[in-house]
């Protein structure tokens, strides 16, 4: 009975470390003046991100851009 206590303490140990190890996810609010600024953002130039934009569209013949998955030739 012993042996069985010991591994069950030890399963409830490792879930609570799996657990807590994602409660520091996201991002803690006097961390958002340093993603607020211009050069953390994910498109460097709007102007260049709209134009790659339009030429996907164009040859995709589909809506959606970049977040959706798939093409207009229904290949995926």
């Amino acid at each position: 009975m012993n042996k069985n206590f010991n591994k069950t303490k030890l399963a409830a140990v490792i879930g609570l470390i799996c657990l807590s190890g994602c409660s520091s996810i996201g991002v803690e609010p006097w961390e958002r003046d340093l993603l607020a600024k211009k050069q953390m953002a994910l498109l460097s130039s709007p102007i260049d991100a709209s134009l790659d934009d339009h030429i996907y569209f164009s040859k995709e013949a589909s809506s959606g851009g970049r977040s959706f998955g798939g093409g207009g030739c229904g290949c995926n």
